[in-house]
């Protein structure tokens, strides 16, 4: 029986010329090319959940940049969005169901959402749109301004992820894949409306054009962001009465579109075409403690992208892609204003080949050169006026087969230089086919972020710049035994970090706040994750994780502290039931307490969020679902962050449509 798995695997192998398909089986990656069964098909499904993993096959190959053939061994869950189904699905809140992440959250829609990921730092992840870096100046990535709408799936890669994507992966990536184009003319649209003025909205087309196939997707939304909170008006005396505040400026709006083309080139070789603009507008209310009146921020983003993919004689299988992308923010109003918007223009080119050697091993390499620059009103003179670097990297990976097959042992380094600083970034990842249908994956590495053009040059506010900061680094390790089968899925495992010159902001009298390079800090813990199909009207999908951080500072105010925003414990659970016609869901977002200030003098209580659903799907030509969902069903109230409110019971109602010119398979 293994054998004959074994030679399945090779024969993907050889079709796909790439030995990257040899290492899928700890992290298999969603199928590209089928689609599944009609919902009122016979044997369809009536709903899906969060798919963690699906098994490749040989007519459905990866594409040689998902993040499955890029780190084989690597901790990886996808998240499908239509797997969420319901009203008011947010990026950020999906994205926080994996194991390993923990989301923070300024509250209510359209407000800044960033991803903390075992452990480090929310601007040591790295988040891409199709391989097109999001993180900003600050090298934190906003989730709020990357609505649901545009993604297919999220591919959420833990652990230091240096050794392939380069600097700023520290604690992992998360690449956002943007719908695809089909071969069948299709329209499909969603609109919702719900508490606090909140309303959001898509409409999409895709089909064949010019020999090739096209999408095209608008959305938008708005919210007056007016949620009542809890508010503590004498925080130094404890036991006294809470009064209940309303948020003001709080309100946020947005809007944008997504382009995207394919087309065969022939010979084997395929284009793909990628175009995305968005423009948001929203206010920034401040902590509930230090509310903000006036203060605004104004964005939009531009990225395009080119990719070509196909295989060379000699059966080298290649990928070069040209990306850029334009950020501009604006503030006003408040102690951040700025004189004039700021902008930052990223671009760079990427060339990556694998071959197959020997039918045992698989050889990849990537070569790539880009640039970077920050326009700013105040920077200082190690800037030399407008700061900008160029980037360049060099990569490669060896996957080598033992024991038949059992065995995968995948050594890769990476080699980048960022402006000032060379990072070098090696790993080896490790796949045991185990009896039963387990297995075994382990990896260990060391990753870099460099500082980013704001901690070094750049003045906003009572932020100063630091041109002296060292990169940051990470070693890390992990391990995981995964099981399947055609009911479940389940993996436990845990994690080891080790993160050096970590960048915290410092006070900097009289009243500013400057970054420095601290000692060090651990991190250890424990991820589980699972999904269980035990009949085909119910199903669910859970992950829970255990986070334990020391701060290493010798300092005896911070020593051995449990560092900032960084929760102990972590659950999240979704189940759901019911035939097309009525499907409910039900899900469970948990923390536990955590501090807020490294000497552990303050902190924010536990949470735990209950939200659920009921969805009704009519037709096939078209098809029209009707959902309700209620966030937050008990009203619970807390707080994120450093002191943000967050939005107590909210309730959405959402009406969907979708209509294909060919009937469902």
């Amino acid at each position: 029986m293994r054998r004959s798995h074994l030679a399945g695997r090779l024969l993907c192998l050889a079709l796909s010329t790439s030995g990257s398909a040899l290492a899928q089986q700890a992290a298999p990656p969603p199928q590209e090319t089928p689609a599944p069964p009609a919902p009122d098909a016979p044997g369809g499904e009536p709903f899906r959940v969060p798919t963690v993993q699906v098994v490749e096959t040989a007519e459905a190959p990866a594409p040689p940049d998902s993040a499955s053939r890029r780190d084989p061994s690597g901790a990886l869950t996808v998240i499908r969005v239509d797997e969420f189904g319901g009203a008011a699905r947010d990026t950020a809140a999906m994205l926080s169901t994996a194991p390993g992440v923990t989301l923070q959250d300024v509250g209510g829609y359209g407000q800044s959402k960033s991803l903390v990921v075992r452990g480090a730092s929310s601007n040591a992840t790295l988040v891409l749109l199709d391989g097109i870096p999001l993180n900003g100046p600050g090298g934190i990535a906003d989730l709020s301004r990357v609505p649901a709408a545009m993604a297919e799936r999220f591919e959420v890669l833990r652990g230091g992820a240096g050794a392939r994507y380069g600097s700023g992966g520290l604690g992992g990536v998360v690449n956002i894949i943007t719908r695809r184009p089909g071969v069948d003319a299709r329209v499909s649209g969603e609109l919702s409306y719900g508490s606090w003025d909140t309303a959001l909205g898509w409409l999409s087309a895709s089909g064949p054009l010019a020999g090739g196939e096209a999408l095209v997707l608008v959305h938008g939304g708005t919210s007056s962001g007016r949620f009542p909170y809890l508010f503590d008006p004498s925080p130094t005396l404890p036991g006294d009465a809470l009064v209940e505040e309303r948020r003001t400026n709080n309100d946020a709006r947005g809007a944008g579109g997504l382009l995207r083309l394919r087309r065969e080139l022939g010979g084997g070789f395929s284009a793909d075409l990628l175009g995305e603009l968005s423009f948001d507008e929203r206010g920034l209310a401040g902590t509930s403690q230090n509310p903000s009146v006036d203060a605004r921020q104004s964005g939009g983003r531009g990225s395009a992208s080119l990719r070509v993919m196909g295989t060379l004689p000699g059966g080298v299988r290649t990928n070069a892609r040209a990306y850029y992308r334009r950020d501009r923010i604006a503030l006003a109003g408040g102690s951040w204003s700025q004189s004039e918007p700021q902008v930052q223009q990223l671009g760079g080119v990427e060339l990556e080949g694998q071959v197959l050697l020997g039918g045992w091993h698989a050889l990849s390499a990537v070569v790539s050169v880009g640039g970077e620059s920050v326009t700013a009103a105040d920077t200082n003179e190690a800037s030399g006026g407008e700061p900008s670097w160029l980037r360049a990297s060099v990569m490669a990976m060896d996957e080598v087969l033992l024991w038949d097959g059992q065995l995968t042992v995948a050594p890769s380094l990476r080699v980048d230089r960022a402006g000032p600083y060379t990072l070098l970034s090696p790993k080896v990842g490790v796949t045991v086919e185990l009896p039963a249908d387990f297995e075994l994956r382990a990896n260990a590495g060391r990753a870099h972020r460099a500082p980013s053009f704001l901690e070094l040059y750049v003045r906003q506010g009572t932020l100063l710049p630091n041109p002296d900061l060292r990169p940051e680094s990470a070693l890390y390790a992990d391990a995981a035994v995964v099981h399947r089968s055609d009911e479940s899925f389940a993996s436990v495992g845990g994690f080891a970090s080790l993160y050096e010159d970590l960048i915290s902001y410092e006070a900097y009298p009289p009243g500013a706040a400057r970054p420095y390079n601290f000692a060090s800090a651990r991190v250890v813990g424990l991820e589980a994750e699972g999904e269980w199909r035990p009949h085909p009207l119910l199903s669910g999908a859970f992950s829970y994780t255990l986070t334990v951080s020391s701060d290493l500072q010798r300092d005896e105010r911070f020593y051995l502290r449990e560092l900032p925003y960084r929760p102990r414990h972590k659950l999240a659970a979704r189940v759901m039931g019911g035939p097309r016609w009525l499907t409910g869901r039900m899900e469970v977002v948990a923390q536990s307490a955590h501090s807020l200030t490294r000497d552990g003098s303050m902190s924010l209580p536990g949470r735990a969020f209950v939200h659920a659903g009921l969805a009704s799907t009519f037709g096939s030509r078209p098809e029209l679902t009707v959902s309700c969902e209620v966030k937050n069903l008990f009203d619970a109230r807390a707080e994120d962050f450093v002191g943000y409110p967050l939005p107590g019971r909210a309730v959405y109602l959402s009406v969907a449509g979708n209509f294909s010119g060919t009937e469902t398979p």
